[in-house]
């Protein structure tokens, strides 16, 4: 078969739709494998530092609002849930700067979430007291799912509530032994 026989029977191949389909496919795979192949060998995106543990403290709604993940807080984001504050840094993603729960970045999230909506939060004391009782179990829920994934850094303090002086070598709560004249003689 001579060059001019093989061309001419390449392009009388290629007349059939089902090989023209078979060849597009063909090619889309092959660039679909090699573009895998180019994220593959593309290096990491560069991870954020680490940051260290806050020490434990009480916050008030003004002291929390700071942060918001921002970098005026080196990134930090913490979140109060049912009057408990949350560093979810972690969980930058989420609760940062761009993230789909942005709005709940230094501030108290307990009935955004109890309402399951991320709009109108404002800067001011909530005590909750107007939620249903089916409200506040969410808000409930949500405080054990943050305490489980997240670390607790102190309480959200109330309008005039003074914070607790945390320290170090304090101990942690344990509940306090029942008194003895509760006990039943045998």
């Amino acid at each position: 078969m001579t060059s001019e026989g093989v061309v001419g029977y390449l392009v009388e191949e290629l007349k059939s739709p089902a090989n023209l389909l078979l060849i597009f496919i063909c090619a889309y795979i092959l660039y679909k494998m090699w573009a895998r192949h180019k994220e593959d060998t593309a290096p990491p995106p560069p991870r954020e530092p680490e940051l260290p543990p806050l020490q434990k403290q009480d916050f008030s709604l003004e002291t929390l609002k700071v942060y918001d993940g921002t970098e005026s807080c080196q990134g930090r984001v913490l979140i109060a849930v049912n009057h408990k504050v949350f560093d979810v840094t972690k969980g930058k993603k989420f609760y940062g700067p761009g993230g789909p729960y942005a709005a709940f970045a230094g501030k108290d999230a307990s009935r955004g979430l109890a309402t399951f909506s991320v709009e109108g939060i404002d800067d001011r004391h909530d005590d909750l007291s107007d939620l249903s009782p089916a409200q506040m179990e969410s808000v409930r829920e949500w405080e054990e799912q943050f305490t489980d994934r997240y670390v607790y850094i102190g309480k959200l303090l109330k309008p005039g509530e003074k914070a607790t002086d945390y320290t170090d070598d304090e101990p942690e709560e344990t509940p306090s032994p029942a008194p003895a004249g509760d006990k039943k003689q045998d």
